[in-house]
């Protein structure tokens, strides 16, 4: 095939990802506020895992294949992509007020992970136990945000859906949990055919043009699995639903790390040859870089989205020239 053809798998994956997630998103969304839990945990966990499928689905397609540049460039990539130009898009549309809880626990967690993550990969493998337990970590994350959010529930719900939103969910009954299953089965068999198209397009490409897997993974594929990350965070945005916007962000990041991360790695040991430790690098600092914004004021300014904006589009330039 050449490289019009490959581009269109790439396209046909990453459409079908995103409308997949956006089905996963929704009716995992619609069935945890059915249950009571907080706009804020809704976004750092059900939203979070939701828009973190496409980077699993790639990831595992990826590892299956032995491609694990293509696997662990688009975890780095795709937390790169969502602590600077998701939120930073999301700022600019409007300013984003932080809650104290995303300041002092979510972001503490998120570095942490981060350090453990580049610790762990630093020597170009994950292996099946380093994936066992960051995957255990992520268990440990969900059960305790869940616990904690029902010892304090929110009514907060138009924070995540409109108003007749709300009242459909609550007056659906069974028939609008099972069209929400519905919408979850779907969106992961979108998930999962998109993520094999994607990958087998963004290979072949990466082939044809003599460009290292990891350079695809961290740019094209990094940028077309966090889509469902960037439109959920400019929508909810759009609606001045900051909790959403940071929640989906920082959580996707968590999510990336320990889930995505932890579950390829747990299936079957990474091994990647061309992440080097500036990709590494800069993943810390960006997500270091974020929570010396948020803690400004507890909120994301328009000109501070519009500097991490730059910062995302001067690495894709570092990227061009690699």
């Amino acid at each position: 095939m050449d490289i019009a053809a490959n581009l269109g798998w790439v396209v046909l994956g990453l459409t079908m990802l995103y409308y997949g997630a956006e089905w996963l998103v929704k009716g995992s969304a619609e069935i945890a506020i059915r249950f009571g839990i907080s706009p804020l945990v809704v976004g750092l966990t059900v939203v979070a895992f939701g828009t973190s499928a496409p980077e699993l689905l790639v990831c595992l397609q990826a590892n299956f294949l032995g491609k694990g540049d293509l696997a662990i460039g688009n975890i780095v990539g795709s937390n790169i992509c969502n602590t600077v130009m998701v939120l930073g898009a999301s700022a600019l549309i409007y300013p984003l007020s932080i809650h104290l809880q995303i300041i002092k626990r979510e972001m503490a967690i998120l570095l942490i992970v981060s350090l453990l993550f580049v610790g762990m990969i630093y020597d170009g493998a994950l292996a099946q136990v380093e994936g066992v337990a960051l995957f255990a970590g992520i268990l440990v994350y969900v059960v305790f945000s869940i616990v904690e959010a029902r010892r304090t529930p929110s009514s907060d719900l138009d924070e995540v859906l409109a108003p007749e939103e709300i009242a459909a969910v609550i007056e659906g009954g069974n028939k609008r949990l099972l069209i929400n299953v519905g919408l979850i089965v779907l969106g992961i068999v979108f998930l999962f055919v998109g993520s094999d198209r994607l990958v087998c397009g963004a290979e072949a490409i990466a082939i044809l043009l003599e460009v290292p897997e990891a350079i695809i993974a961290l740019s094209l594929i990094a940028f077309g699995t966090s889509l469902p990350e960037l439109a959920t965070g400019v929508m909810a945005s759009w609606r001045k639903q900051g909790d959403i916007v940071v929640g989906n962000a920082i959580g996707s990041c968590i999510f990336n790390l320990l889930a995505v991360g932890g579950l390829t790695a747990a299936i079957k040991p990474v091994t990647t040859t061309e992440l080097n430790w500036i990709d590494l690098a800069v993943m810390v600092v960006t997500a270091v870089g974020s929570w010396i914004m948020m803690r400004s004021n507890r909120s994301v300014s328009r000109v501070e989205g519009a500097m991490m904006l730059a910062v995302y589009i001067g690495y894709c330039f570092y990227l061009s020239t690699r």
